[in-house]
């Protein structure tokens, strides 16, 4: 017979699972988001990237993908509808025509700003549940985590 590992007989540590929880709260504030969102007909992730176009321009796929902090085939399934729908569109670059950058078309820029008061009334919903301050400090240790953050964990830091 086996001696059962000491870890097994703590269950209850799995309770305080970071990557358990991180989801959890994920999920929730995706909901959150998505359900204000859903007025103007997109999603959070969706917002997200029709606002990073704006800000910054058209972007290669990866250049999009890494700033999104997703990985390619998420981002693919993310910008599917946003094509489909014309919010989004594919060009050649001027400086590599065999790249393809990615530009927020006017009907896109239209959408964002239909849907930029629903986003500032989730942000306000999640703020007045859990506090400004602590919403601007848990966005500031999320930071540290993301990748390119002073405690990212891509490299097992």
């Amino acid at each position: 017979m086996t001696d059962t590992p000491k870890s097994l007989l703590s269950l209850p540590q799995f309770a305080e699972c970071n990557a358990s929880v991180l989801r959890q709260a994920a999920r929730a504030i995706g909901q959150l988001y998505d359900g204000h969102l859903a007025q103007a007909g997109l999603r959070g992730g969706q917002f997200s990237l029709l606002s990073r176009l704006r800000r910054e321009g058209a972007m290669g796929v990866n250049a999009l993908a890494a700033a999104a902090g997703m990985d390619r085939t998420t981002l693919s399934r993310v910008l599917k509808p946003l094509e489909r729908d014309g919010l989004v569109e594919g060009v050649i670059s001027p400086a590599d025509r065999r790249a393809r950058l990615l530009k927020l078309t006017a009907l896109g820029e239209a959408r964002f700003v239909e849907a930029l008061p629903h986003w500032e009334a989730a942000q306000a919903a999640f703020e007045t549940a859990y506090g400004v301050d602590e919403a601007a400090r848990l966005r500031a240790m999320l930071r540290l985590m993301a990748p390119g953050g002073a405690a990212s964990l891509q490299s097992g830091g």
